[in-house]
């Protein structure tokens, strides 16, 4: 449906949702999923499939997903492939109706999951012109709202759009983190016998949770990690006290700036010991804080599972699964921390390594989830950093 302006905005008949920006821009739809409306910034996600994965990613906390790929849910849902019990997204945005679920493996119509987990969706928007949007002006505020009467006070969701401060200087990371420190030992899943579990651990990992992925947990796991996880508030004497092996910093939504607050001193005592630390997408960028570095809020970001990054150290390149709004500041890195990777989008920083320690991180998703696997080389990288600790 047609993209219009506030002040020449009749709404279609039929419509019941809409998509309110906060310059005034209003796009018709049809609601799916939970009704009501949430604010949020309004984002889209080049990824051709994995919808599910991407709801769930606890880094999507504080934002609307506009979704490029025009036939989301025709694969339906299921109860496995979550990246967190509860969504932290605000809705998202479809450009066809949601068909009926189409796969094996379906347990429930993705409308059926949308009101489950409390998410608003609205479908019939044209994601093309929405994203160009998005591409030319930056991720703007926004509202999703769901009314079945089709009843919207457009004016009011405009001035909430308007109101809403946005993510720069947002701390999200404690919204969405564990409560409590747990254990994790479930592997990764496989065609036929689904998840497994790790019974002969061989290193033992803390993770900071700043709004972990479950695959990132099943991926050490799978490496033969036993995962302590703890909350995003943890001190260096709550991380230290478990004797891991390594540490590792998670990814998770919001300002790494606001979260470095509290997370950068912690960060930068466990550097002192010397133990391998490895770090993902937040917990890269809470890295380079801790290393001196800056961080800078992006225009667009980098989200969908088919973004390119070289790997400077080895020239090759890897087509990766990216989910973030912030970025590191090249020209502020410290003597002694190299860049590894660049992404060959807008050559942004990807990668960081600090010379002659085991500290490494990146800006990416080497567990996927969805998206390629180019890049699991890296859970790799930290066991082989752990083993030679150990001597």
């Amino acid at each position: 449906m047609a993209d219009t302006t506030l002040s020449t905005a009749p709404q279609p008949p039929g419509t019941t949702a809409a998509v309110v920006l906060a310059d005034g821009t209003v796009y018709w739809g049809r609601g799916v999923g939970a009704t009501g409306e949430k604010v949020g910034e309004v984002v889209f996600n080049t990824g051709l499939t994995g919808y599910q994965e991407t709801m769930t990613d606890p880094s999507y906390a504080g934002q609307i997903i506009t979704f490029t790929f025009p036939h989301v849910g025709n694969v339906g849902a299921n109860p496995e492939d979550l990246e967190a019990a509860t969504p932290a997204a605000r809705g998202c945005i479809l450009r066809a109706d949601i068909t009926d679920p189409s796969n094996w493996r379906a347990a429930q119509h993705l409308d059926a999951w949308l009101k489950a987990m409390g998410l608003i969706g609205v479908t019939g928007i044209d994601t093309r012109a929405l994203t160009r949007k998005i591409r030319d002006f930056g991720a703007p505020n926004g509202v999703i709202a769901h009314r079945p009467d089709g009843t919207f006070d457009i004016p009011a969701l405009v001035a909430l759009a308007q109101k809403w401060p946005g993510l720069e200087g947002m701390d999200l990371a404690k919204e969405v983190t564990c409560a409590q420190t747990y254990d994790w030992r479930q592997t990764r899943w496989a065609l036929k016998d689904g998840y497994g579990t790790l019974h002969a651990p061989k290193y033992k990992v803390v993770a900071v949770d700043y709004g972990a992925k479950r695959n990132i947990l099943r991926s050490l796991a799978d490496m033969g990690c036993q995962v302590t996880v703890v909350p995003a508030t943890a001190t260096a004497e709550d991380i230290l006290r478990h004797e891991p092996d390594g540490v590792f910093l998670s990814n998770g939504p919001g300002d790494p700036a606001a979260t470095g607050t509290y997370a950068v001193p912690v960060i930068q005592e466990v550097l002192k010991t010397g133990k391998p630390l490895f770090g993902i997408c937040l917990g890269h960028q809470l890295l380079a804080l801790a290393l001196g570095a800056k961080t800078y809020k992006m225009d667009k970001g980098h989200r969908g599972a088919n973004q390119p990054v070289k790997d400077l150290e080895t020239g090759k390149v890897e087509i990766t699964s990216q989910n973030h709004g912030f970025g590191v500041d090249r020209a502020t890195l410290p003597a002694g921390v190299k860049e590894t990777h660049v992404s060959l989008f807008d050559n942004s920083v990807e990668g960081l390594r600090v010379e002659g320690k085991p500290v490494f991180s990146v800006q990416y998703h080497p567990e996927a989830s969805p998206g390629p696997q180019d890049s699991h080389y890296l859970f790799g990288r930290f066991v082989d950093l752990m083993a030679q600790a150990k001597g």
